[in-house]
């Protein structure tokens, strides 16, 4: 059989044409990494079109390791260096012969380099490529934590024996804490987890992770060991590490998987010890954005008449965990340029963003929303952002700036947009106030994304199709579960809105004390949508699903 280059087999399939294939390899040479897959990353062909394409060219079989959990012993015989630098994982050994799954079977140095390393015969085979990136990570990291775990016991024994360890050892000590809070961390950069929960119970810790939003279980470690793993993030976060008694927060930044992760550390005592929790926030996220909160084509107009205003107050409203400080910063990053003065109110600052004046506030220092609000008034601002109204003094005063012409953007713990006027009139703000202050109101919460590498589409049943709004004979989509999404069917989240904007009879309305359902009707226009409208919209797109959406709608329903 005539060998063929791996170019002239995708000319042949059609995949590509002559200019694409040019423009592909120039790319190769600037960036490295092999044809097929900067033409997947340029979008030209797809995973399965590659695999195709190699399998034609080099005869090999093509494992589908989707479902495959690696035996950690496998790691020891090809070194974690090795395989990442080759795009390279043990599947299997069989007999003493290794079968490998490997990015560039052609490569035969690779190959050498891998028996050599097994010290056994190996027989390639292949993958698609993300498949084979999340088995390195899968291997490697399930063998890391058994291998700290594993470190830890010995050490405990010998501590026990020694009784006590000498000063000068307590470094050594720490090493295989250190190697579990890292795997861990990686285990958590590798799945896109928000925050990580190591919680004490009788006869472990259990660690899980929150992967869009919804928490987890992922890893049982000894409970003899959990003291050490809670005084390592202790060290890291530069608590005091002698200190049980109390709540402790910190914070540090880390380089994780390749990505620069700052954590946000809380530890507080719990009945059994030490809980912890670990917020990620990915600090070389890409720029956010109208686009990537997921705002629809009519509520991103709304968005953007809002952002129009140069006076006034715009609020966010929604639970933790709804995304609202996220549009907050969107808002910040769209509003600023070199024209203006912004200054941000945080507590605490959760991204850096050049060229804000971001100020973090102290309680224990009295630095708190309230005086330093008043003191950044006095530095001639043209918008100030507060990170959230918690008091009645601070509503008051986001309420005068806004009156003397300034424009705040804010959030705020609502339920929905209406209930954020009744929510200020509870607080004691005056009517007149929040009449003349108030501009705009997002509310919001966030919905889980249809995975788009599982994504299929199906037949609805009536129920479904009634519940959303979908028409006669329209196909609804759902996630069948893949190792992009761990499995889940979802992957990622995108917010639903409820965008209202205070006219001159929500003002009237405001004054006279309406209720909730008053005021509604008085604000809601004619491309007004409620977030329940959103949900289903986004149904019908294909963006989330009919039970993601019956989820959140409840969840609504229950905290409303």
């Amino acid at each position: 059989m005539r060998y063929q280059k791996l170019d002239q087999i995708l000319l042949e399939m059609g995949l590509v044409d002559e200019n694409i294939l040019g423009k592909a390899k120039e790319l190769q040479r600037e960036s490295g990494g092999q044809l097929d897959e900067v033409l997947i990353r340029m979008k030209q062909i797809t995973e399965g079109q590659a695999l195709t394409a190699r399998q034609k060219q080099l005869g090999l079989s093509v494992w589908d390791l989707s479902d495959v959990d690696p035996e950690p012993e496998l790691s020891a015989l090809i070194p974690e260096r090795l395989a990442k630098r080759l795009g390279a994982v043990p599947v299997r050994k069989k007999d003493g012969i290794l079968y490998v799954a490997i990015k560039n079977p052609a490569d035969f140095m690779a190959l050498e380099e891998l028996k050599a390393a097994a010290r056994c015969e190996v027989i390639p085979g292949l993958a698609a490529f993300h498949h084979i990136d999340y088995q390195i990570q899968k291997l490697y990291g399930v063998e890391g934590v058994k291998r700290a775990i594993e470190d830890m016991e010995r050490r405990s024994l010998t501590q026990k024996e020694k009784n006590e360890i000498p000063k000068e050892q307590e470094q050594r000590e720490m090493a295989p804490a250190i190697r579990l809070v890292n795997s861990i961390l990686e285990r958590a950069a590798l799945e896109q987890a928000s925050d990580i929960h190591l919680e004490p119970q009788e006869d472990q810790m259990t660690v899980r992770m929150r992967i869009d939003g919804i928490l987890h279980p992922v890893l049982a470690v000894p409970s003899s060991m959990r003291a050490a793993v809670i005084a390592r993030i202790k060290v890291m976060a530069g608590m005091n590490i002698t200190e049980h008694r109390l709540p402790q927060d910190g914070r540090v930044t880390a380089t994780v998987a390749g990505m620069e992760i700052d954590l946000r550390v809380s530890v507080i005592p719990v009945l059994l010890g030490e809980k912890a929790v670990l917020r990620l926030l990915n600090q070389t996220s890409g720029k956010m954005n109208s686009q990537t909160i997921g705002l629809t084509e009519r509520n991103k107009t709304r968005y953007e008449t809002l952002l129009k205003e140069h006076s006034g107050v715009i609020l966010m409203a929604g639970p933790t965990g709804s995304g609202k400080t996220t549009t907050l910063y969107t808002m910040i990053q769209e509003l600023n340029t070199e024209e203006v003065n912004l200054v941000s109110l945080e507590d605490p600052v959760e991204y850096y963003i050049k060229g804000v004046n971001q100020i973090p506030i102290r309680k224990e220092i009295g630095l708190t929303f309230a005086e330093t609000l008043r003191a950044v008034l006095r530095q001639d601002p043209d918008i100030v952002a507060v990170g959230e109204i918690r008091d009645a003094e601070t509503a008051e005063i986001t309420m005068r700036a806004a009156i003397t012409g300034h424009l705040v953007l804010t959030t705020v713990h609502t339920n929905d947009a209406v209930m954020t006027i009744n929510r200020l009139r509870d607080a004691g703000v005056a009517p007149f106030l929040i009449a003349d202050a108030l501009k705009g109101v997002v509310s919001q919460r966030l919905v889980r994304k249809i995975c788009p590498d599982c994504r299929e589409a199906y037949v609805p049943t009536e129920e479904e199709r009634r519940l959303v709004g979908a028409e006669k004979g329209q196909m609804l989509y759902r996630g069948k579960g893949c190792p992009h999404c761990f499995g889940t069917g979802y992957r990622g989240r995108t917010g639903i809105y409820e965008i209202l904007f205070m006219n001159q009879k929500g003002r009237k309305a405001v004054l006279e004390g309406a209720a909730r359902d008053e005021l509604l009707e008085t604000l809601k226009d004619e491309d007004y949508q409620s977030m329940e409208d959103n949900c289903k919209e986004l149904i019908r797109m294909g963006t989330t699903t009919v039970e993601e959406g019956v989820r959140v709608i409840l969840e609504m329903g229950r905290k409303g």
